[in-house]
C-alpha cells in the first residue's frame, strides 16, 4: 500500500492511496518520483477544476445581479422620462407665461412722449426676468427685476410682482417709495407661504411728460425749475427710479452716456417686510433725444466660449455709438452685439432689454 499526500503551493489538494496485493517490491524509489510527479499534476488539475466550477457559480451569481440591476435603471429611467417631461412641460408653461404678460407692441406704441422698445429671451431653463411698461392716468410705471436662482418657482415669483405692480398702480397709489415697500411686502407674504428662499432685485420708473413753456414748471422741483434747458421751453420729461437692481443707462445728445448706480435707491425684495428705510428716488431730466436703457444681468454677464464677459462698458459703447437711432433700432444694435459676443456658447440667463427714448 502506497498513500501520500497530493500539494500544491504547499496546500492539501487530496490524498494519493495506492494498492498492489500482486507483488512485491513494487513502488520502487523510481517509481515513487514519477508518482509523485503525477500528484502535483493532478492536484493541480483539481484545482483548476474546482476554481471553474466556482467561477461559473460567481458568474451565474454576477449575471443575475446585473439583470436585477439593469432592471431597477430601466425603471428609474422611465420614472426620470416622466418626470424630465413633467417638468419640461411645466417650464414651457412658465415661459409662455412670462412671455404673455409682457407688454405688447402696440401698447408701447401708443404712449405719447416716448419711444419704446423691449426685448425679452429666456434661456433654456425659465428664469425670472421682469419688465413691464404700464399706462396710468397719464403717467408711466415702468418696472424691471431679475428673480434669483430659475426654475419654476422664479417664474412663479416674477408672475406675482407683474400682477402686484399692476394691482398697486390701480389702487391709486402714487408715492414711489410707499408703492415699492408695499409691493415688497405683499412678495414677502408670498415667498413664506411658498417656503422658498427667492427675492429679486426691482426698479421702478415713473415718467411724467413736461409740457413746453416755464409754466409747466412751477409744480416742479427748484433744481429741475432751473434747467436752462427747461426755462427755454424745451419741453421733455421727468423719470423717477426707485429701487434697486442693475445700473440705469442714460445716454445724451453725441453719445454721452451716464451710468446711476441703483444700489443706494433701495433693497432686495422679498427678504424683509419693511425696506422704507433704504428706499430713495433719483431723479433724471430727459430732453427731445435723450433716452435710458434698462437691463438684466442675462446681457452684462454673457459669456462666450473663452469665458469672457459682456459687461457694461461694451453695452455703453454700443448704446453710444448708435443713440441717434430709433428705440427699436438701438434694442436691435445691443441684441445683435451680444450675440455675436455670445456666439456659439449656451445661453444660460434671460436676456432682457427695454429701451426709452424721449420724443
Amino acid at each position: 500500500v502506497l498513500c501520500f499526500p497530493m500539494m500544491y503551493k504547499n496546500q492539501l489538494t487530496g490524498l494519493f492511496y495506492l494498492e498492489n496485493n500482486q507483488t512485491t517490491g513494487a513502488f520502487t524509489a523510481e517509481r515513487l518520483a514519477v508518482l509523485t510527479l503525477l500528484s502535483t499534476q493532478i492536484a493541480i488539475s483539481l484545482e483548476n477544476a474546482q476554481y471553474a466550477n466556482h467561477l461559473e457559480e460567481k458568474v451565474k451569481q454576477r449575471t443575475a445581479q446585473l439583470a436585477e440591476a439593469n432592471e431597477e435603471i430601466t425603471a428609474l429611467n422611465e420614472m426620470l422620462k416622466e418626470d424630465n417631461l413633467r417638468m419640461g412641460a411645466e417650464l414651457d408653461v412658465a415661459k409662455q407665461l412670462q412671455q404673455m404678460v409682457l407688454p405688447a407692441d402696440s401698447e408701447l406704441t401708443e404712449i405719447a412722449n416716448l419711444d419704446i422698445a423691449g426685448f425679452m429671451e429666456p434661456a433654456d431653463e425659465v428664469g425670472g426676468d421682469y419688465y413691464d411698461v404700464l399706462v396710468h392716468e397719464g403717467r408711466v410705471k415702468i418696472g424691471i427685476g431679475d428673480v434669483t436662482g430659475h426654475g419654476l418657482e422664479s417664474g412663479v415669483l416674477m408672475l406675482m410682482v407683474q400682477t402686484a405692480v399692476r394691482a398697486l398702480l390701480d389702487s391709486g397709489l402714487s408715492d414711489a417709495t410707499q408703492f415699492l415697500n408695499t409691493l415688497n411686502h405683499t412678495i414677502c407674504n408670498n415667498t413664506r407661504r411658498m417656503k422658498t428662499d427667492k427675492n429679486l432685485t426691482l426698479s421702478l420708473l415713473d415718467y411724467q411728460a413736461l409740457p413746453p413753456g416755464p409754466a409747466s414748471l412751477q409744480q416742479q422741483g427748484e433744481e429741475i425749475a432751473r434747467h436752462p434747458f427747461l426755462q427755454k421751453g424745451g419741453g421733455g420729461g421727468i423719470l423717477k427710479v426707485t429701487g434697486q437692481h442693475e445700473e440705469v443707462l442714460v445716454f445724451r445728445a453725441g453719445g454721452c452716456v451716464e451710468r446711476i448706480d441703483t444700489f443706494d435707491l433701495g433693497f432686495m425684495v422679498g427678504i424683509e417686510d419693511d425696506i422704507s428705510d433704504f428706499l430713495s428716488v433719483k431723479e433724471i431730466l430727459l430732453q427731445p433725444g435723450d433716452g435710458v436703457v434698462l437691463y438684466t444681468d442675462g446681457i452684462t454677464e454673457a459669456r462666450n466660449l473663452e469665458g469672457e464677459l459682456y459687461e457694461v462698458d461694451k453695452l455703453c459703447a454700443v448704446i453710444s455709438r448708435h443713440w441717434q437711432l430709433s428705440a427699436s433700432e438701438i434694442q436691435q444694435a445691443v441684441i445683435a452685439d451680444v450675440r455675436q459676443h455670445i456666439g456659439k456658447q449656451k445661453v444660460f440667463d434671460d436676456i432682457t432689454l427695454l429701451v426709452l427714448k424721449q420724443k
